[in-house]
């Protein structure tokens, strides 16, 4: 028997961008779901945010073994939303007043070339040189699993993991991509379990940076 309830699929009355000329923009949808039994639902609203070039982004896990140990690199810069529109006397349960900096992995926008495995891999040699100050050989890099979604609700972007280990000693200055936005960055290491727990303790909040610090340690634990 035919659930009546069961969505098909969708009609789209209108599909319209809002915001455009900045590096984000919201796409509205107005439409309503369509009903197995061929019936509609009534009309709502759908918004989502969508960047002009590039739809998702590759996350990396900068690491170096010292000794017996694994470290991280992790990036402090600028995320004016967060410093400026974040009301800490919103949040459920209390928390700091958010800094100028904020901490993450190294992370970048996936541009239009970027395709494959190796257009992965080519990102991620680009992402590790400009921000964290390695050279590294794109066919080092590790892929981390699937692509995942940090927020469906509004955003249709998808991380995509990978990591590569590197020799400390062998970092250069930050060059950047000469953004406003990356002035001030700075790296430091911190030891790979520590800083897992610092994101459950709420010292690290960026999901990404725990998301990928978690499958750089399964994919090393996997390894050994």
């Amino acid at each position: 028997m035919t659930d009546v309830h069961e969505i098909v699929g969708f009609a789209i009355d209108s599909d319209e961008r809002v915001g455009g000329g900045g590096f984000l923009e919201i796409r509205r949808l107005r439409m309503r779901n369509r009903r197995a039994d061929g019936s509609l639902s009534a009309p709502y609203v759908c918004d989502s945010i969508a960047r002009p070039y590039g739809q998702d982004a590759v996350v990396v896990a900068v690491f170096a073994r010292v000794g017996t140990a694994i470290q991280v690199l992790l990036r402090e810069g600028l995320r004016p939303p967060i410093t400026l529109a974040r009301d800490p006397s919103l949040a459920p349960l209390p928390e700091a007043a958010p800094g100028l900096l904020l901490t993450e992995l190294v992370a970048g926008i996936l541009e239009q070339g970027d395709r494959g495995e190796a257009g992965l891999r080519q990102r991620t040699a680009h992402e590790v040189h400009e921000e964290a100050g390695f050279v590294i050989d794109p066919t080092r890099v590790i892929l981390l699993g699937a692509g995942m979604l940090p927020s469906p609700g509004s955003m249709i972007e998808k991380f995509y993991f990978t990591a590569v280990e590197v020799a400390p000693e062998t970092q250069e200055p930050l060059a950047g991509d000469g953004s406003p936005m990356e002035e001030g960055a700075r790296t430091h290491w911190r030891g790979l379990d520590e800083a897992i727990t610092a994101c459950v303790r709420g010292e690290i909040t960026d999901l990404k940076t725990e998301a990928g610090l978690r499958r750089l340690r399964d994919e090393l634990t996997s390894t050994r």
